[in-house]
């Protein structure tokens, strides 16, 4: 099944981008029917975070999340398959991109929307490299295998993986490898703490990006990708001024703030289907 798959997303990779668009949503809407437990999580983190909607309000939002996740999805047939040529065209750089790739150390904070393998492929294939990326590994070969070689067809991707630890990155962003950093994740009570995100007074959340430009003494550029009817946005924004500071705490709960008002702005594309909230503080029962 997989391979298929795999099959069917090489031979559509050089369809005209609506006709991609279009089967993505027939999978955003599939998904909405069967991934019940999915939706259930989407709905969750919906309430959670924006109960000044109504009922009806949020079941389309999270609607509409899936359609834009599945097109998501099947955007990796260009992205992972189709010419060089073709998936420069699609991905358009908002901003200034000499932030990126000024002399210096560099993590560059790229939150979880739908649009992030596009932001980082626009990464790998236009900022002097290698590139560090923390990987999370799939859990069958085959997809492991085609994902690895999607992410890394520029050539100029350094992979990493969390169970190898932070020594290895942190040399390589001292040396001026530039780090492309997610971590708006909850990974479980040892690796997080807890801010406020989106109405929710205490979020798991990695404190990595404080710690880790504090060691390396980077500067911080958030890289925020919006997917358009054209392929993605890549929005460069402003370096974090003062960032990082001596409390680990305010840092993360800056970074979560500055995310909200980036999904506020395009609601349906972040990353709901994560159960963002699963992690609460002792005694507190859980979301899902």
């Amino acid at each position: 099944m997989v391979n298929l798959l795999i099959a069917f997303l090489r031979l559509c990779a050089r369809w005209p981008l609506p006709w991609v668009r279009a089967w993505g949503w027939g999978l955003g809407g599939l998904l909405w029917h069967v991934a019940r437990s999915r939706r259930h999580i989407v709905e969750v983190n919906l309430q959670k975070t924006m109960p000044e909607l109504s009922a009806a309000e949020r079941q389309a939002l999270a609607y509409r999340h899936f359609i834009a996740f599945g097109q998501s999805v099947m955007d990796r047939a260009w992205l992972w398959h189709a010419p060089e040529s073709l998936v420069r065209q699609r991905l358009r750089w908002v901003g200034d991109l000499q932030a990126l790739t000024a002399p210096g150390p560099l993590v560059m904070l790229a939150p979880h929307f739908v649009g992030l393998d596009a932001g980082g492929m626009a990464v790998s294939l236009d900022v002097p490299g290698p590139v560090a990326f923390i990987f999370v590994g799939q859990s069958r070969p085959a997809i492991e295998q085609w994902v690895r070689q999607g992410r890394e067809r520029s050539g100029n991707v350094r992979p990493y993986f969390r169970h190898q630890g932070m020594r290895q990155i942190l040399s390589g962003i001292k040396k001026g490898e530039p780090l492309h950093l997610s971590p708006d994740m909850d990974f479980g009570r040892e690796e997080s703490i807890f801010v406020p995100f989106m109405g929710v007074d205490k979020a798991a959340t990695l404190p990595s990006l404080s710690r880790l430009s504090k060691v390396a003494g980077a500067r911080v550029v958030p890289v925020v990708t919006r997917m358009t009817a054209q392929g993605y946005d890549i929005e460069i924004h402003p370096a974090l001024a003062d960032f990082p500071s001596a409390d680990a705490v305010q840092d993360t709960a800056r970074m979560n703030r500055l995310l909200g008002d980036w999904v506020r702005t395009m609601p349906e594309q972040y990353y709901w289907v994560h159960r963002r909230f699963k992690t609460r503080p002792e005694g507190e029962p859980g979301f899902y």
